[in-house]
Formats: structure tokens, C-alpha cells, sequence
């Protein structure tokens, strides 16, 4: 019988893995840390290597370095190790004593610290700041927004519509197409002409425009081809969309079912737009969860054509203005790309989960 490398024992004490399970399960660990102190807990609970490696996805090298750093060095092990270069000036002590104050404090009279800031509070230079923070990717300026849904059917909806995405019905019978309006699309035109790209200098613009008007763009997103049905209309009411729906029904051929993936706004529940729904069984609607528009992909292509054709023009009229966006929608639909979805509705709703728990544990 062939046998494997023997593991070295390892015997953690009541105080260690107390320490363990705090770096561990510390919100505001770094990744790295928080990984060598779950391994170690593992092998101290009496798991091979392989069984570990196989726990958290890596190899079993990987596992046994840490178990014999640590049974070599102690909590001491699991820190980098050093590497040659010019003899260390800032302590160990003095990193992590930046890195808690950037994550757990705030300075006086502000709402997030700046390299200088923190260079004055910890006595450090502001090089050695932005070292310490680009190493355990800190980001202090940088902030994000999000928005949890409250909708009571939010798994219910995510997994229709996930589903939806990853497996489509068949194309010869049914079709899938993301609807929604980009509405209020402004027709902008420069104060001065704009200067075009030049060797050693990127295309200039005012600061300051002239409004000539608005547009409202209503667009359904095939998810199988990436083509586009498209009008643009004067306002963004139930009106509008009952007129789009038609255009939708005199394109799509009349064998398909058709699977609309829309959002909750209002105008897509009027009852003339019910009504319209009733007499045409062959539609089937899914809503997204509210708050939720990211599900729906036309948004996507809208974030598209505002990045390639909207947002660095000029336009001195409306008529211009949805010139350009029919003219987007033809060279669009002449060689389509459909968007590849890969997020599974168990990924999703997994992060969605650990961000519940992270708000949880701050308090909110």
C-alpha cells in the first residue's frame, strides 16, 4: 500500500484558536489572513490536508505549507514572509495599526481619510501610506452604491428569470425579449464646436451646452441574437408603450410565444396594457424583483449605446438626436451580439446573502 507524505500534527490551545477564529471571522480581515487562519483551524480540527484543500477550492501544497508554518512559528507563521531588499523601518505593529484606523475610524471634520490625514495621525510618511493601503486594497476616496430589493418574491422572480437566461426555450418556439424604456434621453448641443482627437491630446469639449429637447427610447432585447426592436417617442406613457407592444407584435412572427422580461414600472401595469396582455395569450410576462433592474439585460444595451453613441455628442435638435439612435439601431441589428449571462441564480442569491450578513453585523 502506497502511502502519502505524513501530515505534521498539529495542537492548537484554548487561546489560539480563540485568536484563530477572531482573524477568521472578522468582518474587516483582509482575504489573505482570514484564509491562513480558517486552514489552520481545519487542520486543528483534525482534517487532512486533502480534506482541507478540497474545503476551500485549492491545493493540497497549499494547505500544508500553512499547517507547517504554523506548527514551526506559531500565529507568527501566518503572517508573509520576509523577502530580501532594504531592512524594514515601519513594524508590523504601526501596519496594522493603520489598516484598523482606516477601516474602523474616521478623522475629525471628515468622512474618510486621505493618505495626508492618515500620514499626520500615525506619524508615517504619506509614501508609506499608500503603500500599506494599496497592499491590503484600501480605497478610502472610492465609494459605491447599492441597493438591496424589499420585493417579498425576490428569489421567486430571480430564479424565473436566471432561468430564463440559462436556458431558453427553443427559438422555433418562443422568444425571449428584454423590454424597458430609456426615457428623458436629452439632446445636447456644446456652447463652441468640439475639438477633434489630436496626436498627444484627447478630443475637447465646453463644459457648458445648449438643451434642444428630450426623447424616450423604448427597445426590446433579443437574448438569443442580440437584435434590437426600437422607437423613440415624445413621452414615456401607457400610450407609448401600448404603441411599442404593437410594433413588438407585428415583428415577432405570429407561431412564437413570446417571453417579455420587464420592470415594475407603472405604465407596464395600466389596465389597457392588462387588457392588451389578455387578448394576446401567446405573451407571457416575467417581472423583475423592484430595485432590481440590473436583471433585466436591455439596460445593458442601453449603458451601450449611451457609452458609444450618446454621451460624447452633439446634437442641435431632437429630429438629430433620434436620427442617431435609428442609425445605432440598423448598424446594431446588421451584425448583433447577444450578451452572454453566466451567473447562476445560486451565485446570485449567495451575494446577496453575505451582503445581508455584512449589514447585519455592522449594525444597520
Amino acid at each position: 500500500m502506497i502511502m502519502g507524505r505524513p501530515k505534521t500534527e498539529l495542537v492548537l490551545s484554548a487561546e489560539e484558536s480563540a485568536k484563530l477564529k477572531m482573524m477568521a471571522r472578522r468582518p474587516k480581515s483582509d482575504q489573505r489572513t482570514a484564509f491562513r487562519a480558517m486552514v489552520v483551524l481545519d487542520c486543528g480540527s483534525g482534517l487532512s490536508n486533502a480534506a482541507v484543500a478540497a474545503k476551500h477550492e485549492v491545493t493540497a501544497q497549499t494547505v500544508g505549507k500553512w499547517r507547517e508554518r504554523f506548527v514551526a512559528q506559531r500565529l507568527g507563521g501566518l503572517g508573509d514572509a520576509p523577502r530580501p531588499g532594504q531592512p524594514r523601518t515601519i513594524t508590523d505593529g504601526q501596519i496594522e495599526a493603520v489598516v484598523t484606523r482606516t477601516l474602523e475610524k474616521r478623522p475629525a471634520a471628515a468622512t474618510h481619510w486621505s493618505t495626508r490625514s492618515m500620514a499626520k495621525a500615525s506619524g508615517l510618511t504619506q509614501n508609506a501610506i499608500v503603500r500599506i493601503w494599496r497592499a491590503f486594497g484600501l480605497k478610502p476616496h472610492l465609494q459605491e452604491n447599492f441597493k438591496l430589493s424589499t420585493d417579498p418574491f425576490f428569489i421567486e422572480k430571480v430564479r424565473d428569470i436566471v432561468g430564463l437566461y440559462l436556458n431558453p426555450p427553443e427559438q422555433t418556439r418562443a422568444i425571449v425579449l428584454c423590454v424597458d424604456e430609456k426615457s428623458q434621453i436629452q439632446a445636447l448641443d456644446r456652447s463652441q464646436p468640439i475639438l477633434p482627437l489630436r496626436a498627444g491630446q484627447p478630443e475637447r469639449r465646453t463644459h457648458d451646452y445648449y438643451r434642444h429637447g428630450t426623447t424616450s427610447l423604448f427597445a426590446a432585447l433579443d437574448i438569443a441574437t442580440g437584435k434590437v426592436i426600437g422607437r423613440c417617442h415624445a413621452r414615456h406613457r401607457h400610450q407609448e408603450f401600448l404603441r411599442f407592444l404593437q410594433q413588438i407584435e407585428q415583428t415577432v412572427p405570429p407561431g412564437l410565444d413570446v417571453h417579455l422580461v420587464l420592470d415594475n414600472y407603472g405604465t407596464h401595469k395600466t389596465p389597457k396594457v392588462a387588457a392588451w396582455f389578455k387578448r394576446r395569450p401567446r405573451y407571457h410576462l416575467h417581472f423583475t424583483p423592484t430595485s432590481s433592474s440590473w436583471l433585466n439585460q436591455v439596460e445593458r444595451w442601453f449603458a451601450k449605446i449611451t457609452d458609444q453613441r450618446l454621451r460624447r455628442s452633439a446634437f442641435r435638435s431632437v429630429d438629430e438626436l433620434e436620427t442617431a439612435i435609428r442609425h445605432y439601431l440598423e448598424t446594431n441589428n446588421q451584425n448583433p451580439t447577444p450578451f452572454i449571462w453566466t451567473a447562476s441564480a445560486d451565485l446570485i442569491l449567495g451575494k446577496v446573502q453575505a451582503l445581508c450578513s455584512r449589514i447585519n453585523r455592522s449594525g444597520h
